[in-house]
């Protein structure tokens, strides 16, 4: 008679596997490759504060700009200005020797008038001081305008009266009066004419 086996077989059996986890990307059996959770997103707040921060960036990236335009101008100006004040430094002083020069022409325009031997020794030294002093004046800028015949002009004209005369046409320059000079490109004083008008009919 045949004994029943009564010996447990010690073969172990496999576990059955859980089931992954709602919402999990896992396959059964295998590994989270990631291993970590995903990064939040900033919230409304936080945008909020970051739009305002890089506004007042550019605010301020525009002041700096605005400034940097404003010293480049002011520096400009200012090397303008000082290169004017170089160029013209002499304009008082020569408006004061002006008269000077008007003495001298008189002079001369004197002792043409008398004529006299006696007094050309002193035309000829009061002419030689002119010539010096007008040399001067040439090389520190002054230029005498010449207005004699020319067509009136206000900006360097200055019209005391009218003549009538068919000598010069109308509107012109019939006589000087006072010289007029400038300083290089600027006017130091007008010169004082007699403009030409038609004779009356």
């Amino acid at each position: 008679m045949r004994k029943p086996n009564t010996e447990r077989d010690s073969t172990p059996t496999a576990e059955p596997e859980a089931p992954p986890e709602p919402g999990s990307s896992t396959a059964p059996g295998k590994a989270d490759a990631t291993n970590g959770a995903q990064p939040a997103l900033p919230t409304d707040a936080e945008l909020a504060e970051l739009k305002a921060q890089a506004a007042k960036a550019q605010e301020h990236w525009d002041r700096l700009l605005r400034v940097t335009a404003d010293f480049d101008n002011f520096r400009k100006r200012a090397a303008r200005e000082k290169e004017e004040a170089i160029r013209y430094a002499n304009h008082k002083l020569l408006e004061r020797l002006l008269p000077v020069l008007d003495s001298f022409d008189m002079a001369i325009a004197a002792a043409d008038a008398h004529n006299q031997e006696s007094q050309q020794s002193l035309k000829d030294g009061v002419q030689l001081v002119l010539q010096q002093f007008r040399t001067v004046l040439t090389e520190a800028g002054l230029e005498e305008i010449q207005a004699h015949g020319k067509p009136f002009d206000p900006n360097l004209h200055e019209a005391i009266s009218q003549v009538e005369t068919e000598e010069f046409e109308e509107g012109h320059v019939a006589q000087q009066v006072r010289k007029g000079y400038l300083l290089r490109d600027r006017l130091v004083r007008p010169s004082s004419v007699i403009v030409a008008k038609r004779p009356a009919a």
